[in-house]
Parts: C-alpha cells; sequence; structure tokens
C-alpha cells in the first residue's frame, strides 16, 4: 500500500512541478468530504491516500467536511466559483452533492464544472463507469485522485426526480421501488450470519404476504434525437469592422416576418402496472459515447415470482441492483409520471438513499454533468463503440 501511495505522489508532483505563467490563478478545487461514510474510515482513507496526492499536484485545495445528513446540499447553495467540484464519499454523497448544485438558481453556469469522483463509501456505482476494476482499495482511490489531473472527462445523463411538494433530487443511478429494494436495506441487521445474511434477508421478507405487489400507473414519453455536440472552443471574435457591418445591416433591414411554427402534441402512452419491483435507471453503466438517442431505461418486473427465485435473484440483485430479469417490460423513456394509489406505504432507492414513496415525475436530463474518467476507461468507450 505505502509503495502504490509513495508511486502516485511522484507522479502527482510531475503535475505540480509544471510552470505557469504569474499571471495565472491557481487552480481552485472544492473537495466535499463525507467523514462518515465506509462506516466512519472515509476521512482517514481520504487524508492518507487522496489529499497528498491533490496537494502536490498544485491545485488550491479547500476541504469541506460534512457533519450531518443533507449539509452538503445546503453548503452547495453558498459555494463561490470554483474550477473543481471533487467528491469524496459514497452513492449517498454524490446524490446531495449534484442535488445542491443542479437546485442552484445559476445551475446552467454550475453545472459546466467538470466533477471528480473519489470512491469512498460502502456503495460507489459510478466508479464502476469512471474507473478500472481494483481489489486494492488503495489502488482504487489514487487511481480515481490521479484520473482528476489527468484530465480527462465523460458527460453523464442525471434523473430529475420531482414529487408534487417537494423541491426536486437528482440522481446520476436511478430509482428503484419494490420488494428487492425493501429486503436488500434489511441485509445488514442479520450481520451475524456472515455470508448467509443477504439470502436470510430475502428469505425472511417472504414470510410476509405473498406475492408481493406493487401497483401503479405510468404515463412516458418515448426517447428523444441526441442534438449534435457544441464545440467546446468559442469561435474567435470577429473584427471591428464586420461586426459595425452586421449591426448596420440588422438595424436598417425590415423586421422579419413572424412564421406561426406548428406545436407537435406529445405523445405520452399510459401503463397500468402491477409488478415486484419498478426501476428506472440512466444508461450511465453501460455509457455509448456514440448514441444517437437520448432515454432512460424502464424495468418493470413480472410479478410471478416464486419464492426460491426471489432469494435467489435478491443476491444477484445485491451486486448489480438495477438488473433487469427475463421476463421484465423494458421501456425506454426520455420523461415519465408514476402514479400511485392512495395510501401507498414503503420507501423508494434513489441512488441508494431512502425516499418516502410518492407520486413523481422522473425527467431525463441527458449529459447534463462533466465527470472526470480515467483516461483508460475513455478509450475503452471509444473503442467499444466503434466496434
Amino acid at each position: 500500500d505505502n509503495l502504490l501511495r509513495r508511486a502516485a505522489c511522484q507522479e502527482a508532483q510531475a503535475f505540480g512541478n509544471q510552470p505557469i505563467p504569474s499571471s495565472m490563478p491557481l487552480k481552485k478545487a472544492t473537495v466535499f468530504l463525507n467523514p462518515a461514510a465506509c462506516k466512519g474510515k472515509a476521512r482517514n482513507l481520504f487524508e492518507k491516500n487522496a489529499a497528498p496526492i491533490l496537494h502536490l499536484s498544485g491545485l488550491d485545495v479547500t476541504v469541506v467536511k460534512t457533519d450531518y445528513e443533507g449539509q452538503a446540499k445546503k453548503l452547495l447553495e453558498l459555494m463561490e466559483n470554483t474550477d473543481l467540484i471533487i467528491i469524496a464519499g459514497g452513492d449517498g454523497t454524490v446524490q446531495e452533492v449534484i442535488t445542491g448544485l443542479l437546485r442552484r438558481a445559476d445551475e446552467a453556469v454550475f453545472s459546466k464544472i467538470p466533477i471528480g469522483f473519489i470512491p469512498l463509501g460502502k456503495t460507489c456505482t459510478l466508479s464502476h463507469t469512471l474507473y478500472p476494476e481494483s481489489t486494492n482499495q488503495v489502488q482504487h482511490i489514487t487511481n480515481a485522485t490521479l484520473a482528476i489531473l489527468k484530465g480527462e472527462t465523460v458527460r453523464l445523463d442525471v434523473l430529475q426526480i420531482k414529487g408534487e411538494k417537494e423541491q426536486p433530487v437528482f440522481a446520476v443511478t436511478g430509482l428503484r421501488w419494490g420488494s428487492y429494494r425493501d429486503a436488500g436495506v434489511k441485509v445488514s441487521k442479520y450481520w451475524y450470519l456472515g455470508p448467509l445474511k443477504t439470502k436470510a434477508a430475502h428469505f425472511f421478507s417472504t414470510f410476509k404476504e405473498w406475492p408481493q405487489k406493487r401497483q401503479a400507473a405510468l404515463t412516458y414519453l418515448g426517447p428523444t434525437e441526441r442534438p449534435p455536440e457544441e464545440p467546446e472552443e468559442k469561435p474567435s471574435r470577429p473584427p471591428l469592422y464586420v461586426r459595425l457591418y452586421r449591426r448596420l445591416r440588422l438595424y436598417w433591414a425590415p423586421p422579419p416576418k413572424e412564421i406561426p411554427q406548428e406545436v407537435t402534441p406529445e405523445d405520452w402512452e399510459e401503463l397500468k402496472l402491477s409488478t415486484i419491483e419498478l426501476s428506472i435507471a440512466t444508461r450511465n453503466r453501460q455509457l455509448d459515447l456514440t448514441r444517437t438517442e437520448d432515454f432512460m431505461d424502464i424495468c418493470i418486473e413480472a410479478e410471478t415470482v416464486s419464492k426460491g427465485q426471489f432469494v435467489n435473484r435478491g443476491s444477484q440483485k445485491m451486486c448489480d441492483p438495477h438488473m433487469c430479469p427475463e421476463g421484465s417490460q423494458c421501456i425506454q423513456a426520455s420523461r415519465c409520471i408514476l402514479q400511485l394509489p392512495e395510501g401507498t406505504e414503503g420507501s423508494f432507492g434513489i441512488d441508494n438513499e431512502e425516499y418516502e414513496a410518492m407520486p413523481v415525475e422522473v425527467k431525463l436530463l441527458p449529459r447534463k454533468l462533466q465527470f472526470f474518467c480515467d483516461p483508460r476507461m475513455r478509450e475503452q468507450m471509444l473503442r467499444a463503440a466503434v466496434q
């Protein structure tokens, strides 16, 4: 572990040793660290493995530690300009930071700031997309921190989830509602059963009413076409005489006639559903940089599941929560409205965070945020797209 840390620090020092013009200010990086992540070990993990790399790289680093759940959302509202945002924590910290960021009045400007993710939490779903798999925790953290310095980025989709009264919540992975999610939350209660705890949690949940059904009404819009990418470099400003000529021409030209545009009605489809679990997920897990349509995946699982299948499938879903088993109905949508019957109890899992189940509108914000990723992963995505 110490050798890995030393190698990463030497690599970071190469970035820090690069000369910059005296007129150029240092790049500011704001780190949102959740010390409670990974059962309270996150602070130690960050200070041992990530902080030295960031400080050696020549960044002006400000570390903001969160003291309680929901604080990151409030801190993001007060955050001043920064060149980089770094999230050090797990799925919950990512969700809090992006929700705070996209709730800002000036989110159009702030959503263009690149975001780095240092995986320190118990569940770090995004790390599967952004970084190569690694069994060594130190290597995984140092790779993620170095990826921020290398500067390669990918654009990720975001889901905007809005209830009737609440402010919207934003997610990069997705929303889950159903029996597998409810049983998965209780796995830690059976810690004393060791490797059998997952099967035990799903087995005991079958003692409730069976079959366990969730009923709702779903209306949705199909996929939307992906617009062409805007060039990142701004075109150079034309000379003064060209700008003057354009202004004079606009001034003397007759006003353009307004042509009434035909508004095409949105083609909503409606569906009554009865399912053991419903999931709405972004395509961030299977990122395709060349796809021509933007959509989220809605998976409606069949309600006819035996108790044995439920226990086995529950174990698989602990590894891949948004897997869509055979016999499920899969829908591609850009926007959907989920209506629940009155008196519906239970909870949603939004990026592995618990929220009260209620009628919601889920809207896809395609390629909304820019995340740093390992250059090897980006090459892999481009190679897969070409094939």
